[in-house]
């Protein structure tokens, strides 16, 4: 156990993880920022409206291409393959909505919660450190020379505090930086749902003929136009 404690002190084991743990979650931030604030993001209401200009003007193809010039943008993925079944059922409209979102969900979510839990590892890693220090304080104050002991105590509180102060500085800003980029990924998964489902509906509403009563049982037949029944023949006596 002395030849383990020495080792986590001597080459500051605790503070080397922390500081390694923390350099990745930087790593993801930097990654996650730029696939959600740049790589993915779109201004939706003007992608939108250009689309459904186009929609409404019968240029589905046109519509497509100009999708297909942001496929990158998850919103433009989603609204080019429904576009692209807009000519066939709702059913199979409904199929390439979910298929579509099943795509691009896990570009949206991904490695987005490590940073969570990187935030509490590190907390546990300057916990782990901290307890580290004070079973070197207590041991000065157990076994530690008289002319020692007092060097050995600072000694195990410098490491208690280092590495309590080390986690904090890592899991603060992470978290911090993972609630703002939570909310925008949450954002893009909300304009997906509300513009997809937009469109389906215009998409339903444009090839939706509405019921009418005339059209049902209509009065006029064009009997003129209908052949008339032959006249009856005179009886021969």
């Amino acid at each position: 156990m002395d030849s383990l404690l020495s080792f986590l002190v001597d080459y500051k084991v605790a503070d080397v993880c922390i500081g390694l743990v923390g350099i990745y979650g930087l790593l993801v931030v930097i990654d996650r920022f730029k696939a959600l604030y740049v790589d993915f993001s779109i201004p939706a209401e003007e992608f939108m409206k250009q689309v459904m200009k186009l929609v409404e003007a019968d240029k589905t193809e046109e519509a497509i291409t100009f999708c297909t010039a942001n496929e990158g943008k998850p919103l433009a993925f989603v609204v080019k393959k429904i576009l692209q079944h807009s000519d066939r059922d709702e059913k199979s409209m409904n199929e390439a909505l979910n298929t579509a979102a099943s795509e691009v969900a896990p570009k949206l979510v991904r490695r987005l919660g490590y940073l969570s839990m990187i935030s509490n590892v590190v907390t546990l890693m300057g916990l782990f450190g901290t307890v580290i220090g004070l079973i070197v304080a207590f041991k000065a104050l157990s076994f530690a020379d008289v002319s020692q002991k007092q060097t050995i105590l600072a000694q195990g509180i410098s490491i208690a505090m280092t590495a309590t102060a080390m986690g904090l500085m890592v899991a603060i800003p992470i978290m911090f930086l993972y609630s703002f980029l939570y909310e925008k990924q949450s954002r893009l998964f909300s304009e997906i749902d509300l513009h997809s489902h937009k469109l389906m509906q215009f998409l339903r509403e444009r090839d939706f003929v509405p019921f009418t009563h005339d059209a049902a049982y209509p009065n006029n037949l064009h009997s003129d136009k209908l052949a008339k029944p032959p006249a009856p023949k005179a009886k021969v006596s």
